[in-house]
């Protein structure tokens, strides 16, 4: 997958980004509550090396994944239940470029303001606005939730295909496992309001 071309409804970089309600601090203790650190940091670069030739094999596992279990193909497709095979195809591409962005982009203000943004739009705040998507409203969050398991325990095989010893997949297995348990815990924000 190309890092350069443009990806519909992809915008990291926009200045325009409405900054996030978090806090640099507030994610440096979330970070420390899944004991995320630089080792991990370092092993996540490593593993985004690894991962960079192996995007669309990725994503087919989890998009075979989604498409098996009609409750979360659900929320790619019409409210009568009707898969909508632009937006999933939308989708993918930004999910192939968060693939990379866990594992390439420094976890930042800038980082923060877009992860707020994925956030929203799982919400009936902004799901649908960016691709103009007929779909259902939001997507439920338990379903986030529940999603780490499978993003988690499917990449394992991907991590160990470039040849690194077992401790160092194990090392960026564990890397991986806890940016995306800090990704979840922030898109759950909007969802969560003042309690989260």
């Amino acid at each position: 997958m190309s890092t350069t071309s443009p990806i519909p409804g992809y915008t990291h970089d926009d200045p325009a980004l409405t900054a996030s309600p978090v806090t640099l601090d507030d994610l440096a203790k979330l970070q420390a509550s899944v004991l995320f650190g630089p080792d991990d940091q370092a092993a996540l670069k490593t593993a985004g090396d690894v991962l960079g030739g192996q995007i669309e094999q990725i994503l087919d596992v989890w998009y075979g994944f989604v498409g098996s279990h009609p409750h979360l193909l659900a929320y790619f497709s019409t409210p009568g239940g009707e898969p909508i095979g632009e937006y999933l195809t939308r989708v993918r591409a930004r999910f192939g470029r968060w693939i990379i962005d866990t594992c390439t982009r420094p976890y930042d203000q800038r980082w923060l303001a877009y992860q707020h943004e994925i956030a929203l739009r799982h919400t009936r705040e902004k799901k649908n606005h960016t691709d103009r998507a007929g779909s259902v409203p939001d997507i439920s969050l338990r379903y986030l939730i529940a999603f780490i398991y499978p993003i988690t325990a499917t990449i394992r095989p991907f991590l160990a295909a470039d040849g690194h010893d077992d401790d160092q997949v194990e090392a960026m297995f564990q890397a991986w496992f806890k940016a995306v348990t800090l990704q979840i815990a922030l898109w759950s924000q909007p969802y969560a309001g003042p309690a989260w």
